[in-house]
This record gives C-alpha cells, sequence and structure tokens, in this order.
C-alpha cells in the first residue's frame, strides 16, 4: 500500500471501473491527461479486488479515488452496507465490501456509484454531454442501465435507478418471453447483447442493419425514450455500450421511433431536434474509466454523490 496525502491538490485522481467482465483501474486528471491504465479481468472478489489493489498501490499517490461498479449497489451514505455490490447475480459478489475496504486501504476521500452513473458522469464533464446539467446516459451492452443526472449529479433517492428493467410496450404478436432472469420481457431482457443472441442465434455484431432483429430492439428502445422523456429529466440522452457501438443504423430509427411513441404529447425546443436530442456517446470505451475520476473529484470537492 501506498502512503497517501489526501489533501493534496496537485495530485491526480484514481479510478476505477468495475464491470461485469472486466475492470479498468486509471490514474489521471482527465482525458487528456491519463497517466497510468491497468485492465483487469473480473472474477471472483477476492482475487479480482487483489488486483485492483495492486494497480492502485503501483500508481503511486493520488488525491482522492473513484469507484464505478455493476450492480445492483448500495450508494445510501448512512447505511450500514455502503459501498457494498448488494444483490448481485454475479456468483460470489453478492454483499462484497467494495468502497469501504479500498477507502480503509487508501485513506482518500472516495467517491462510489454505478458503472452506468460513472460514464454519464464522464461524458456529462467531456463527452457528448458537455454542458449540461440534465441529461442521460444510456448503455446497452450486457445489460441496459441509466445513468440520469440532474444539476450535474445523479438522479438518485432510495437507491440508484433500474430503469433497465422497466417493462415496455411490447410490439403487436411479439410473445417472446426475454431474457432477463427476473423479469423476462424487460428493456434489458429485450434488447442487452445476450438477449439479441438468445433470439436471433448470433451476437449484434454479425447482425446486418436490415436484419428484422433490429426492429424489436428499436421498439423497446423506443419505449426507454419515452419514459426518460417524461420524467422531465433529460435534455439529452447519450446512448453507448457495445449493442450500440458500431450500429449507427440504430440512431435514426430510435428518433422516428420515439417522434411516434411521443405523438407530441411533450414539446420542448429539445425535441424539436432529436438529432441532437439522441446521440452516441463521444468517449467511447473510456466513459466509464473517466466518470470515475469524476466521481474522485467530486469526493475530493466534499460533493456528496448519493
Amino acid at each position: 500500500m501506498t502512503d497517501q496525502a489526501p489533501h493534496a491538490t496537485d495530485l491526480p485522481f484514481a479510478g476505477v471501473e468495475l464491470g461485469g467482465t472486466k475492470c479498468i483501474a486509471i490514474l489521471a486528471r482527465g482525458p487528456d491527461d491519463i497517466i497510468a491504465e491497468r485492465r483487469i479481468a473480473t472474477t471472483g472478489p477476492a482475487e479480482t479486488l487483489a488486483a485492483i489493489e495492486a494497480a492502485l498501490d503501483g500508481f503511486g499517490q493520488f488525491a482522492a479515488l473513484g469507484i464505478a461498479s455493476f450492480g445492483p449497489v448500495s450508494i445510501e451514505a448512512g447505511a450500514a452496507d455502503y459501498g457494498f455490490i448488494t444483490s448481485s447475480p454475479k456468483p460470489g459478489w453478492q454483499q462484497t465490501d467494495l468502497a469501504g475496504r479500498l477507502q480503509r486501504r487508501y485513506g482518500v476521500p472516495t467517491g462510489f456509484h454505478t458503472d452506468v452513473t460513472g460514464a454519464a458522469l464522464g461524458e456529462g464533464r467531456w463527452g457528448a454531454a458537455i454542458g449540461l446539467g440534465d441529461f442521460a446516459y444510456v448503455t446497452v451492452g450486457t445489460g441496459v442501465g441509466v445513468g440520469l443526472i440532474s444539476g450535474g449529479r445523479p438522479v438518485d433517492g432510495m437507491t440508484h435507478g433500474e430503469l433497465g428493467h422497466v417493462r415496455p410496450v411490447r410490439l403487436a404478436g411479439d410473445a417472446w418471453p426475454g431474457h432477463c432472469p427476473f423479469h423476462g420481457a424487460c428493456v434489458e431482457g429485450l434488447v442487452s447483447g445476450p438477449a439479441i443472441a438468445a433470439r436471433a442465434g448470433r451476437p449484434a455484431p454479425e447482425l446486418a442493419p436490415e436484419d428484422p432483429a433490429w426492429e424489436g430492439v428499436v421498439h423497446s428502445l423506443a419505449q426507454l425514450l419515452h419514459v426518460l422523456v417524461l420524467t422531465g429529466v433529460p435534455r439529452r440522452v447519450v446512448f453507448g455500450g457495445g449493442v450500440m457501438t458500431g450500429n449507427g443504423h440504430l440512431f435514426p430509427r430510435l428518433r422516428t421511433a420515439l417522434a411516434e411513441s411521443l405523438a407530441g404529447y411533450v414539446r420542448r425546443p429539445e425535441l424539436d431536434d432529436l438529432d441532437r436530442y439522441v446521440v452516441p456517446a463521444a468517449l467511447g470505451g473510456n466513459a466509464g474509466p473517466l466518470g470515475a475520476i469524476v466521481l474522485a473529484a467530486m469526493a475530493a470537492r466534499g460533493l456528496p454523490i448519493d
């Protein structure tokens, strides 16, 4: 373990994006000042956390630490399990103390939230939502998650949002049961990478733009967009994740489907130009790690994350 200087404002920040298949530990001040980066396979918690600690130890001193983790996680600062991965379906990770363990080890201000909220904060600071305090980031990959930001901070209450598990209006005649082990045909159960592969018989990157499987994906994501608009929060919705990457043909279709779904009910200037309202992520795979750096910076300034 490296001795830390928590109040040294000239030090960089450390961030950890803990994903379901890989982790990225990063030492940086921003996208143009990434000092070090380490990629770690996500296996069991003991092995993975030891590897994360080895990476952070190798970074030397840092002013604060941000952690953006797969979930569900506990983000209520006063709760006994704050900073834990809680009811994760990932074997072995249930009730894993993540933030507390790392904060005790390094003794620096530590910010903690979901990986999708971290990515949202990264896109807001340096990516496709620069200059906006109110926006949403949607990741469509192994799962579907939404990071909802208002006033520059995550929208939280009892817990973090899980809008990827809302149940969409189904296409007429579509009775496929879905792939989510909890809810079947929720948005995640219909449009995640594993859901597309299970339904189409091949992974999303192998589907041609005209493949009929995309019709259901667009329809379900448009229902999620409809819900996000009706929260009254986002002035822009940014899409990232493996299913969206390289599938630019989805964006015009999503915008058209959203307009049809809203049917003119919400009238705001932002919705007059859906090309600027529904957009791809700008940071790509760096959104999550850089979002962890934003979480670290917020913790260093004493800003509440929850």
